[in-house]
């Protein structure tokens, strides 16, 4: 990553000057205003079989790796910083989500899901098709058109449907999660037009590592892992009537496609980069989206 300034001036702070801990309080605050845990009521049978086969797969590691009171003092204080630090949302999207994405999934026609990730942000601008997302006016990088159509499990074109992306400039950077950046910088919700269709214009994304001054890049450190994220785009996309898909989209060659820390990368989310057909800079991606109907299973 690079020391890029942003537009407002020497005097901020740069974009790689924020901090984990930064990052990881904005992640926790978002998560918990989200709502996501308004309509909870999980059985007390249920709570207690989840709860109670963690319990025993932590106890079976300790029995089976013969754990020390030396590594059981240092879990102890490392699970504390991941509290401290706010870094629960990163570490639970990293290792776990794209599990529950692969569970919760399944049975489901059509798009592909992949992890939201950490970094989302609700009520981005939206834009109507063909679009172009907040760039500030010295943009680094390549120019990216995003395009592509909507369509039910039938082949019918959607109406309605729109495309909420976001992801991160050409330095790994993501807006309202590092210092001095534009609040929209790469964010938006794009409405397709009345056939499926859409058109984003945007800057292709950098890899990035997950922050690594804090209790994740710790154990990251501690284990010998890298912290690497290849290049990829968030995406939420819906229609009334049909179940709202979230991906992540990635490009061929990126070296870590193949041992990505989150464990996202999917054949199915790979995107095929072209030069632009319109004469214009960069490049093009065509990705089309099928869409299942509200509780339509395969």
């Amino acid at each position: 990553m690079t020391n890029t300034q942003t537009e407002t001036g020497a005097a901020t702070r740069k974009e790689n000057e924020g901090t984990a801990v930064e990052a990881g309080s904005k992640a926790t605050e978002r998560f918990t205003a989200s709502g996501k845990l308004a309509k909870l009521d999980v059985p007390k049978e249920r709570v207690s079989l989840l709860a109670g086969a963690a319990i025993k797969a932590i106890n079976d590691i300790a029995v089976e790796h013969e754990v020390t009171y030396e590594e059981y003092n240092a879990l102890k204080a490392w699970l504390i910083k991941v509290g401290a630090d706010g870094e629960w949302p990163l570490f639970l999207d990293v290792w776990l989500e794209h599990t529950i994405v692969d569970v919760n999934s399944k049975e489901r026609p059509g798009a592909v899901s992949a992890i939201e990730g950490p970094f989302y942000v609700p009520g981005a601008p939206v834009l109507e098709t063909p679009a172009t997302l907040q760039m500030r006016s010295d943009e680094p990088g390549t120019p990216l058109l995003f395009k592509g159509r909507f369509t039910d499990t039938e082949g019918n074109p959607l109406q309605g449907a729109q495309v909420e992306i976001w992801h991160a400039d050409a330095d790994g950077f993501y807006s309202q999660y590092a210092p001095e950046l534009p609040e929209w910088l790469f964010r938006g919700t794009v409405t397709a037009d009345e056939n499926g269709y859409f058109e984003i214009n945007t800057m292709r994304p950098a890899p990035y590592q997950i922050p690594t001054d804090g209790a994740c890049g710790q154990l990251i450190s501690a284990a010998g892992w890298h912290a690497w994220r290849p290049a990829h785009i968030h995406i939420k996309v819906s229609a009334p009537g049909y179940q709202l898909v979230t991906q992540q989209l990635y490009f061929p060659g990126d070296p870590h496609n193949e041992d990505d820390i989150a464990s996202a990368v999917k054949p199915e989310l790979m995107l095929d980069p072209k030069p632009r057909t319109d004469g214009g800079a960069g490049e093009e991606v065509v990705y089309d989206y099928v869409l299942a109907k509200e509780g339509q299973t395969k």
